[in-house]
C-alpha cells in the first residue's frame, strides 16, 4: 500500500534555493516535519552553513528556512517504502514542483543524497529545466561523511 507524503513544502516568494529529499523517513512522518530523526544531520549542517539556529520546533525550523531563502520538499508525493529505506522505494509518484517554481524565484536546486538526485533526474528535471546539484546525504547511514565534511559540501547552498 502506498504511503502518501504527509508534509507540505516549505517556501515563500523569497525562496531562491530548493532542497529536495527523496521521501520522509518514518521518524519524519511521525514528527510531521522534515528530517525528524534525531541522528539525521540536516539541521545541524544547515545551521553550520548559514550561521543561524533552526531551533527545535517545526515552526522555528520553517522560520529558519524562510530567513535563509531556502525552500524544502521531497521529490516524491507517494511510494511503497519499507521503513525509511530509500533502497526499498517502489511505485514512486513525483510531487508537483510547479507551485513552488511558479511562486518563488528558485535559481538552484539541490538534492539531499543520491536517491533524491536519481529520482529528481527521472521525474522532475525535464519538467523544471533546472539541473540539480547532488549533495552528500545527511542521513546517519552516510557514515563516510563527518558533519564537518558535510558542512563543507553543503556550503554550496549558500553560494547561490
Amino acid at each position: 500500500m502506498p504511503i502518501i507524503h504527509p508534509i507540505p513544502p516549505v517556501f515563500d516568494e523569497n525562496s531562491r534555493v530548493l532542497i529536495l529529499g527523496s521521501f520522509p523517513s518514518v521518524k519524519s512522518r511521525e514528527a510531521g516535519f522534515f528530517y525528524g530523526h534525531p541522528q539525521n544531520r540536516f539541521w545541524r549542517v544547515l545551521s553550520a552553513v548559514t550561521g543561524d539556529d533552526p531551533g527545535l520546533t517545526p515552526q522555528s525550523k520553517t522560520a529558519f528556512l524562510l530567513r535563509s531563502h531556502i525552500a524544502l520538499w521531497d521529490v516524491l508525493a507517494s511510494c511503497d517504502i519499507t521503513g525509511s529505506a530509500d533502497s526499498s522505494i517502489k511505485n514512486a509518484v513525483p510531487n508537483d514542483l510547479a507551485p513552488i517554481l511558479e511562486r518563488a524565484p528558485i535559481t538552484a536546486v539541490f538534492t539531499n543524497g543520491k536517491t533524491a538526485d536519481r529520482l529528481y533526474r527521472r521525474f522532475q528535471l525535464e519538467k523544471t529545466g533546472i539541473p540539480a546539484q547532488c549533495l552528500p546525504s545527511t542521513s546517519p547511514a552516510n557514515a563516510q561523511f563527518s558533519e564537518a565534511k558535510l558542512a563543507a559540501a553543503w556550503q554550496a547552498v549558500m553560494q547561490r
